[in-house]
């Protein structure tokens, strides 16, 4: 028979191998109680994150968008102030349900639609406040929270911080209607503070590269020939 040739460098890597798996095995005899402890505490904490989640933030969240929908209506009807406290027939407002709703989904819609009940009602500091809390995701909400934050900083006389705004609008989407409709808000607070060059490049962006909407039949008057 022939013998087995044996080969020093896997001897040593099988005898290192085992060494670790009996290093582990003491360890854990010698841990049992800290290991038990560590694996419960993991259980607590994910059973909480499913209670929390089922059991808390679910029921309230049915609740906030059954109670949204009519200050929403009031919104689309541009009766700003109503929809922000009193949308009647025993709903909530935008700012009890910011309140009472916290933590649910809803309650951030109800921040940002807060915030332009008060841009539109001409209370600035308000809509400041609001608009900077809205958690923005998603293809359509970040561009409306800049560009409406655009809007309240320009009106505060915060001209650098309208200019950064809407160019965080800008940047955050490629939607062929709101991206030349920020665009031309940024171009125009460009000629407002006497940024010629910047504002007609803006404009003639958007009557290439957006022919079709709305606010590129505007842009020729503003162009230099």
């Amino acid at each position: 028979m022939a013998k087995r040739k044996v080969d020093p460098k896997n001897d040593e890597t099988i005898i290192d191998i085992v060494e670790a798996r009996d290093n582990m095995q003491d360890y854990i005899n010698d841990n049992k109680g800290l290991i038990i402890g560590l694996i419960a505490a993991l259980l607590l904490l994910v059973a909480g994150y499913f209670v929390w989640k089922y059991a808390i933030v679910a029921p309230r969240e049915t609740a906030a968008i059954e109670q949204i929908s009519k200050p929403q209506e009031q919104f689309a009807k541009d009766s700003f102030a109503l929809a922000l406290t009193n949308p009647g027939a025993g709903f909530e407002g935008f700012v009890d349900i910011v309140e009472n709703y916290g933590g649910t989904a809803t309650a951030n819609t109800a921040k940002y639609y807060a915030g332009v009940s008060y841009l539109n009602l001409g209370r600035y500091e308000d809509a400041l406040e609001y608009l900077t809390s809205v958690k923005a995701k998603g293809d359509i909400l970040p561009v409306m929270k800049h560009g409406n934050l655009g809007d309240v900083h320009s009106e505060l006389g915060a001209m650098d911080k309208a200019q950064s705004s809407y160019k965080k609008a800008i940047s955050s989407t490629e939607n062929a209607y709101l991206k030349p409709y920020y665009m031309n808000k940024l171009a125009l607070l460009h000629m407002k503070e006497g940024r010629t060059t910047d504002a007609q490049k803006l404009f003639a962006e958007i009557k290439a590269d957006y022919p079709e909407s709305s606010v590129a039949q505007e842009v020729d008057k503003f162009l230099i020939k």
